[in-house]
């Protein structure tokens, strides 16, 4: 394992490769902007669950013309969502979705504001782990832990770490391990 200095030397190099490689066109990155729209990052985590973004970049493009507020998207009927969806797979994520944001309109009607942390966004349907751990940190700019399968294979080659990914013991380390760095 690594020591706290070289844990800060990973993230540092992690950002630096970003800043000269990484992608800062995407219609819902938010680390380039004052305020973050929390809206704009969970759409994208959700859209982007096992798709790739070049598929997602029109999708995401129209589903925010229709459907640029949550209230929006709680209020809509699913004909209206499920239409959007077409073509984009996995729809279960466009129903989780639909029925998230009803629960995150209701949130906001009690709270004043988005769910702010990891917890309050994993009580949403279809937010994971994972994809709370991205809203947050993207979206509510707080801590959050992202694991996801492309965090997993990069940490794997980092650290050394042979075990399955797919095993509970290995995921356990990976999430330790995503988590100090």
């Amino acid at each position: 394992m690594t020591d706290t200095n070289s844990d800060n030397d990973f993230a540092q190099q992690i950002l630096t490769w970003f800043d000269a490689h990484g992608r800062h066109d995407l219609p819902w990155q938010q680390h380039h902007k004052d305020d973050s729209d929390i809206y704009a990052v969970w759409l994208s985590e959700i859209m982007l669950q096992q798709t790739q973004v070049t598929t997602v970049m029109d999708y995401f493009t129209r589903f925010m013309a229709q459907f640029d507020s949550v209230d929006k998207l709680a209020a809509a009927d699913w004909e209206s969502v499920a239409s959007l969806w077409a073509g984009l797979g996995y729809y279960a994520r466009a129903r989780n979705l639909h029925a998230g944001a009803k629960q995150v309109v209701e949130f906001i009607a009690t709270h004043g504001h988005f769910p702010q942390t990891v917890d309050d966004w994993q009580s949403i349907k279809g937010v994971g782990r994972s994809t709370a751990g991205a809203i947050v940190a993207m979206g509510v700019r707080g801590f959050g832990v992202i694991c996801d399968g492309n965090v997993k294979r990069v940490l794997t080659r980092h650290a050394g770490i042979k075990g399955d990914i797919t095993k509970s013991a290995t995921d356990r380390e990976l999430w330790e391990l995503a988590t100090r760095l």
